[in-house]
């Protein structure tokens, strides 16, 4: 068993000029116990990233993210304390968790691939007949996933850059007041109620309607519930994966044999996608508190009830004890056990959206512009949670 004994280590951990994980998980992986850390913000908390630890923090129910809610101090990467139902505990949580997935079915996420792989070839003709060099963040990765929440959550195209302005003030690592944070949640709270009072008025087959439902017929979720989880939906379900489109590309370019591999049998997409997302470590630290809400042995470490744990899925991705050599990008390995969704109460509910995002994505470029290549050096986002290119010039 071990306890805290040294000062706790500064954390976050990843840089944010590049996407590798950083050689502070590696040893931590290799100390025996959970690791005590200080965040930028808040007090001191326990840092899980062993595979088995990160598994057991995060689908234990003795751990509460809901708590960190209610105290001043929960320690945080970010100037502010997410809210929703990311932070929600059972049972609430699973009452709105099983709503969503009922109308997040696999059969209108599968209606969604030929509109995501039109969109990913059209961009790529306007790409083409403009000529190169392109951006690939700006021309590419950030309209499909904004193009697909517009589709299901029914945002007007013309009001892409206003959503893009709030989904980043509220991702920002930079101080702002709290009167500033409110007011972009509350102009992002406005909108979409705006949203809401249009698909009542007319209802169709998508997503917004299905949840407009589950509020107005069956009375199973609130106005607040509705609202925050429509705000969930519209930033988990643009931010992520416009980071990892171009994330997934800068990884190929740099490992030839694979991009060599995918270009030469394009069936081999699925699983490229699942070990990319495995190996990239797309969040620049470990983002939820979870209190710990009676004393839980976590492997060797004896967490004292009301201590908060951060488990890092990124860590946990590249450890050792479950994948062998996991700092090799290997298109043979069967990567689906990993936890860039996350796993337990809380695994992303849009995790199959995601994966049809990422790889039609993926397979119109590396059949479309097989030649691609950088342009220029890329410019690295510095001030969000997600890391990733801020811009990626690319020519072929």
């Amino acid at each position: 068993m071990t306890t805290a004994t040294n000062p706790p280590i500064q954390y976050p951990f990843n840089l944010f000029d590049g996407i590798a994980l950083a050689s502070a998980y590696s040893r931590a992986q290799q100390t025996p116990g959970l690791l005590k850390v200080k965040l930028p913000y808040g007090e001191p908390a326990w840092l899980a990233t062993r595979y088995e630890d990160v598994r057991f923090v995060l689908s234990d129910r003795r751990f509460s993210r809901e708590e960190a809610t209610k105290r001043a101090d929960a320690p945080r990467a970010l100037p502010r304390i997410a809210g929703g139902i990311v932070m929600m505990d059972p049972p609430e949580l699973t009452r709105i968790r099983n709503l969503v997935t009922q109308a997040f079915t696999n059969r209108r996420v599968e209606q969604l691939r030929p509109h995501v792989r039109d969109l990913a070839n059209e961009l790529i003709d306007r790409m083409v007949a403009k000529g190169p060099p392109a951006d690939l963040v700006r021309d590419y990765a950030l309209p499909i996933p904004m193009s697909v929440i517009c589709e299901l959550l029914g945002v007007p195209v013309a009001d892409q850059s206003k959503f893009k302005e709030w989904n980043d003030s509220l991702l920002s690592t930079n101080t702002q007041t709290a009167e500033q944070t409110q007011r972009n949640l509350g102009e992002l709270s406005q909108y979409i109620m705006g949203l809401i009072r249009l698909r009542r008025a007319e209802p169709g087959d998508d997503l917004m309607s299905a949840l407009i439902e589950a509020h107005d017929v069956d009375d199973r979720l609130n106005e607040r519930e509705l609202v925050q989880l429509c705000i969930a939906i519209l930033i988990a379900g643009y931010e992520a994966t416009s980071s990892q489109i171009p994330n997934f590309i800068y990884t190929l370019l740099t490992h030839q044999e694979q991009l060599a591999r995918l270009k030469s049998d394009p069936g081999l997409v699925a699983p490229a996608v699942e070990e990319l997302l495995r190996f990239v470590p797309v969040a620049s630290a470990a983002m939820f508190p979870h209190y710990a809400t009676e004393d839980v042995q976590v492997g060797e470490t004896l967490v004292r009830a009301g201590e908060p744990v951060f488990a890092s899925v990124g860590a946990a991705n590249h450890d050792p004890r479950k994948f062998s050599d996991p700092h090799r990008l290997d298109f043979d390995r069967d990567a689906r056990a990993h936890f860039a969704f996350g796993c337990g109460m809380h695994y992303c509910i849009g995790a199959s959206l995601a994966r049809v995002e990422l790889q039609e994505a993926l397979r119109a470029l590396v059949t479309r512009l097989p030649d691609l290549r950088l342009h220029a050096d890329v410019q690295w986002k510095t001030a969000t949670f997600f890391r990733g290119p801020l811009t990626m010039q690319v020519t072929w």
